[in-house]
């Protein structure tokens, strides 16, 4: 019974590491990469799609990020949409394309995103803490109600201890790996 309430909520589990680390890759490094910019939302044509859905996003430098829409009408809509966006870039329009310059990060910068790093990958672990407790009351329900065995709930939390060590370890090695881009860019 357990298994199949676990087996539902998996997708949960993978949603949370899935998001998380799309949240992550935003967190600006000193390089360029194009997670910066392409889930940026563009109001384009009368529907709002992200900026990697209407140009093609390059770094030919180390701190440049280079998007070229494929109709040349999106260069206004793109501008706007980079300024009114978090990620604090001033875009610069040509004829053609949007450049951004990554200015190189302060010290204080980096300890900044290094927390919001922390932040974010903080909120996922309670996510998951939240996934694992619904699945435990539900288990504890049906012992209740007599449609489960009592030893359940102890294989129940046994499993998912499991599950959530292996996403603990997902996000340490996540965490790890941003925080020296951070700390070395």
């Amino acid at each position: 019974m357990y298994k199949e309430l676990i087996l539902q909520r998996k997708k949960d589990f993978d949603a949370v590491l899935e998001h998380t680390r799309t949240e992550i890759s935003g967190i600006r490094t000193g390089r360029a990469n194009a997670s910066l910019v392409e889930d940026i939302p563009v109001a384009y044509l009368g529907s709002t799609l992200r900026i990697k859905e209407v140009a093609t996003i390059t770094t030919p430098e180390s701190r440049v990020i280079l998007i070229q829409p494929w109709d040349k009408g999106a260069l206004a809509a793109i501008e706007t949409a980079i300024q009114e966006s978090s990620i604090g870039l001033n875009p610069v329009v040509d004829s053609t394309s949007v450049r951004l310059t990554l200015p190189q990060l302060t010290e204080e910068r980096r300890k900044e995103f290094i927390k919001l790093l922390h932040q974010k990958v903080e909120e996922s672990r309670i996510r998951m803490r939240q996934i694992r407790e619904d699945i435990l009351k539900k288990v504890t329900a049906e012992i209740r109600e007599k449609k489960a065995r009592d030893d359940d709930d102890r294989r129940a939390k046994e499993e998912l201890q499991k599950i959530m060590d292996d996403l603990n370890k997902k996000f340490d090695e996540l965490t790890k790996k941003k925080e020296q881009e951070l700390r070395t860019s």
